[in-house]
Parts: C-alpha cells; sequence; structure tokens
C-alpha cells in the first residue's frame, strides 16, 4: 500500500499523458515500439523524471520484449494500475489490446494531473475493467495499491475482490455511502448496521440505489451525467477492425516461422541455427 506522499508532480501526469497519446497514434506494425520509445524520448519534457523511466522500459523492451515488467519495477513512478493495464495488453489469450491501453492511461493520467479523488478515480478504474472486461481480482488488487486511496480504501477494494459477480457494485456503493447512513438513522436502525467505512457521499448513493440490478455500465453513465464523473475511452468500430488486422498478421507470421522450422527439421540437415546467431558487434 502506497500513500497521498508517492503522488507525483503534475508535470509528470501531464507527460505521461502525453507519452501514451503520442504511443496511441503513432504505433505502426512498421515500426518496433523501442525506435518510437526512443524518437519520443527526445520530445519528453527534460526535467521530469519521464524519460528515465523510459529509458528503464527500453532496457527491459530489449531483454525481455515486454513493457509491463519494466513498468512493474519502477513502481515507484508508475501505479500498479498502469502497470496493469498494459500487462493485460501484453498477454496473448486477452483481446485488451495495446491502443485500448494507452488511450485509457492517456485520460487517466489527464485526470490525476487535476488533483483526481478516490471516488472519482474509483468510478474510472472500475468502469474499465467492467467495459473491458478485465480480471476483476487482478483489477482490484492493482487499484488497491494505488497513491490515490489511503488505507480505508485499500482494504474495502481487496476485500470486494472476490464479491465481484456475486453482489451488485450498485450494493456495494450503497451501502458504503451517506446516502445509507442517512436512511438507515431516519429508519431508526441501529448504528451497528451502518458499514464501515463510509466511502461514498449522498449523492453517489442515491444514483446507486436507483440503478441496483441494472447493467453496471448504465451506474457509471447516471454517474457521468448527474455528477460528472470523468468517462472511460470506449472503442472505435473502425480502429478494433485495424487492431484485429494487425494482431492476425502478426499470428500468421509467426506460425510461418514455425511452419518453416518444422519443415526444416524433417530435412536431413536438420534446423538451421546459424540463423539465429548474432555477431557480437551487432548486439543491442
Amino acid at each position: 500500500m502506497t500513500d497521498d506522499g508517492n503522488r507525483l508532480a503534475k508535470e509528470e501526469y501531464v507527460e505521461q499523458a502525453y507519452l501514451f497519446h503520442a504511443l496511441n497514434h503513432r504505433m505502426s506494425p512498421e515500426q518496433p515500439i523501442q525506435e518510437l520509445l526512443e524518437h519520443l524520448r527526445q520530445e519528453i519534457l527534460a526535467t521530469t523524471n519521464l524519460p528515465k523511466a523510459i529509458d528503464f522500459v527500453l532496457s527491459e523492451l530489449n531483454h525481455a520484449g515486454r513493457m509491463s515488467t519494466a513498468m512493474a519495477r519502477l513502481s515507484h513512478y508508475f501505479t500498479a494500475f498502469q502497470t496493469f493495464l498494459i500487462a493485460q495488453a501484453e498477454s496473448e489469450t486477452g483481446r485488451f489490446d495495446i491502443r485500448m491501453a494507452t488511450t485509457i492511461l492517456e485520460h487517466e493520467a489527464k485526470f490525476r494531473s487535476q488533483s483526481a479523488d478516490p471516488v472519482s478515480m474509483f468510478m474510472f478504474q472500475f468502469e474499465t475493467l467492467c467495459r473491458n472486461r478485465l480480471p476483476y481480482d487482478h483489477g482490484l488488487s492493482a487499484m488497491s495499491l494505488d497513491p490515490v486511496y489511503n488505507q480505508d480504501w485499500a482494504k474495502w477494494l481487496l476485500n470486494i475482490r472476490h464479491r465481484i459477480g456475486i453482489v451488485d457494485i450498485a450494493d456495494l456503493i450503497y451501502v458504503h455511502s451517506q446516502y445509507y447512513v442517512d436512511n438507515t438513522q431516519r429508519l431508526g436502525q441501529s448504528d451497528s448496521e451502518i458499514p464501515d467505512p463510509i466511502l461514498f457521499g449522498e449523492s453517489e448513493g442515491r444514483i446507486a440505489l436507483a440503478n441496483r440490478g441494472k447493467e453496471p455500465l448504465y451506474l457509471f453513465s447516471a454517474l457521468q451525467r448527474q455528477l460528472s464523473y470523468p468517462a472511460v475511452p470506449k472503442p472505435d468500430r473502425a480502429q478494433d477492425d485495424q487492431e484485429l488486422l494487425e494482431k492476425l498478421n502478426r499470428i500468421v507470421g509467426r506460425l510461418e516461422v514455425r511452419i518453416k522450422l518444422l519443415e526444416d527439421e524433417q530435412r536431413e540437415k536438420g534446423i538451421d541455427l546459424s540463423q539465429f546467431y548474432q555477431r557480437p558487434d551487432q548486439l543491442p
């Protein structure tokens, strides 16, 4: 669990938002992400720590081929939820792609630069899990480590990990709201029936009560309309088709390599390993 003292300066989040925006709009199958990051490093404000973070990410990409492992080791700079989103995008078994991840991270970084409060951040991050069908267990665990949440929030997030899907999120918000407290006291019920902690205000509790038993996305939409909470970016259909085509191209490319290796293995000479050799002076 981290605390408020681990929040970064505003300029760090502004530059993070720029980085994720540029990654999303400049990525292409023809350009390796390492090359793109090297260019972006020159554009990032040098007075921030982001250029150093990019250097570390580049080093990890060259050795392990994954951004998320580097971000996890930079937990003092990137939040666990940011790392979680990139890890989900890098997973070959999931349907969450890197463009959607960077789009969400861009909006989240902008939101953080505006001194996001815990309730607003929870609504944004939890809607991200719902809308993109990401695993609640790992997602909520990552959220609990976010510096925007205090100890009460972190404990509550860990407690509800295994209740999501069994208990409606609207019910969880309602019973931990000031509106539930007011209703309990108005009905003359014992204060012992009030759960701890109270994390949400009267308005959030009233809207949650009105959305009990409904699709969770309706709840988030109502909160955005009524209380101006930030909306999670929605995937563009045309962009989805392009990303699917790019993913299929990568899969076909890997299959071609495997078929060639199988054909080489069937020959008397076996697999030619020299094609994988690299001269010392050509190493990165």
